[in-house]
C-alpha cells in the first residue's frame, strides 16, 4: 500500500499531488500531533480530504485512548496514527527521561516551533530548557544560528535531546508494555462504542 503523510502547512498543492499519484492512503497529520503537525483541526481535515478521495485516510493527532479512535473513524477516517503515546512504552527506543517527561507534562507544556527544523512542529518545553534553550526566546532568526554540531559531545543534539510529542500527553499517566497499552485501546475503544449505543 503507497500511503503519503502530509501536514496542511503544505497545503492543497501537497494533497493533490499524492492523489493525482494513485496513492491507496493519505496519513492526515492535524493540529495537535507530535513532531511535524499541521495547524488544522481533524474535523476539517478529514472531511475536506474525503470530498476528494476515496482510498483509506489514517489521522494522525493528539490520540492516546481508544475512544479518539472511535471518534476518528466517526469523523471518516479509516485509521488512526497514535506516535505520542507510544513513546512512553517500554519497547520504545526512547530514553527514560523522554518517557518520564511525556508522563509528568501536559498540553501546556507542548510549544509549536519552526524554530528546529524550519517546519513547524511540536516538542517538550521541558526537553527544550533543558538542551540549554529559552522556550520563550526562540526565533526563527535562531534557526540559522543553531548548529548542534558544534557543541561538546555533552551538549543536547536536535532531534536526540529536544523531544518531540503531541499534545494528548496530559492523557498519559504511566510508561507501559506495549502490549498492555493495545489490549487497553482496544477495552476504551469498546467500552465507548458501547456507552454511545446505550
Amino acid at each position: 500500500m503507497a500511503a503519503w503523510s502530509f501536514t496542511m502547512s503544505s497545503a492543497f498543492d501537497t494533497r493533490a499531488k499524492a492523489i493525482e499519484q494513485g496513492v491507496d492512503g493519505i496519513i492526515a497529520v492535524t493540529a495537535g500531533a507530535g513532531g511535524h503537525a499541521g495547524p488544522l483541526s481533524p474535523f476539517v481535515l478529514v472531511k475536506e480530504i474525503r470530498k476528494e478521495f476515496d482510498g483509506a485516510i489514517i489521522l494522525s493527532g493528539a490520540m492516546t485512548s481508544g475512544g479518539d479512535i472511535l471518534a476518528a473513524q466517526a469523523m471518516g477516517a479509516d485509521l488512526a496514527y497514535i506516535g505520542t503515546r507510544f513513546i512512553a512504552t517500554v519497547e520504545a527506543n526512547a530514553v527514560p527521561e523522554y518517557k518520564e517527561m511525556i508522563v509528568d507534562s501536559a498540553a501546556a507544556d507542548v510549544m509549536y516551533t519552526p524554530v528546529f527544523t524550519g517546519i513547524h512542529g511540536n516538542y517538550l518545553r521541558g526537553s527544550i530548557e533543558r538542551a540549554g534553550l529559552d522556550p520563550d526566546a526562540l526565533s526563527r532568526a535562531d534557526t540559522a544560528e543553531m548548529d548542534f554540531s558544534k557543541r561538546d559531545k555533552s551538549a543536547a543534539k536536535a532531534w536526540k535531546d529536544i523531544w518531540s510529542a503531541g499534545q494528548g500527553i496530559g492523557n498519559i499517566d504511566e510508561v507501559m508494555a506495549a502490549r498492555s497499552l493495545v489490549l487497553r485501546l482496544e477495552d476504551e475503544y469498546r467500552a465507548t462504542a458501547m456507552g454511545l449505543t446505550t
